[in-house]
């Protein structure tokens, strides 16, 4: 699995810490920006290209970084095949994957610690998606809804 990261200059620190921890565990990734710290980048930028990457590659995921989170997530869900998400607890991010099949975990660096963000990104890493009828009947759902707006 391919993992793409993204963060403006608010998520920037706390990407830097979690490709670290991706590559200290052999993760496959690729750090789409910022490459460095610029406080007048555009958090668009990062999650159009994260989200673009996730939606041409059915078995990736992707991780984007911001401030509030907000953003990135308001972004990435405007492309077809993105199911994103603000990441709030280990808990919530579980769920997300088993039933939703959450494809980007959106982490609001403002708000979460480093540790905590590393047991999210464990989890959503490690998390399938339960193929249960219900939840493939969403997804079915949200594809038809993706097609007709």
């Amino acid at each position: 699995m391919k993992i793409y990261l993204g963060s403006d200059h608010r998520g920037y620190k706390l990407k830097e810490k979690i490709a670290k921890w991706l590559f200290e565990n052999k993760y496959d990734f690729e750090d789409v920006g910022a490459q460095n710290f610029n406080p007048k980048d555009d958090y668009t930028l990062y999650a159009t290209e994260v989200a673009l990457l996730v939606s041409k590659n059915e078995v990736s995921r992707g991780i984007l970084f911001c401030g509030s989170g907000v953003g990135v997530d308001v972004v990435a869900n405007k492309f077809d095949g993105i199911r994103s998400s603000i990441g709030k607890s280990v808990a919530q991010v579980k769920a997300g994957r088993t039933d939703d099949n959450m494809n980007i975990l959106v982490i609001a660096a403002d708000f979460t610690k480093e540790t905590e963000a590393v047991d999210m990104v464990k989890e959503f890493l490690e998390t399938e998606f339960d193929e249960k009828e219900r939840h493939k009947r969403r997804l079915e759902d949200i594809k038809r809804i993706e097609e007709n707006n």
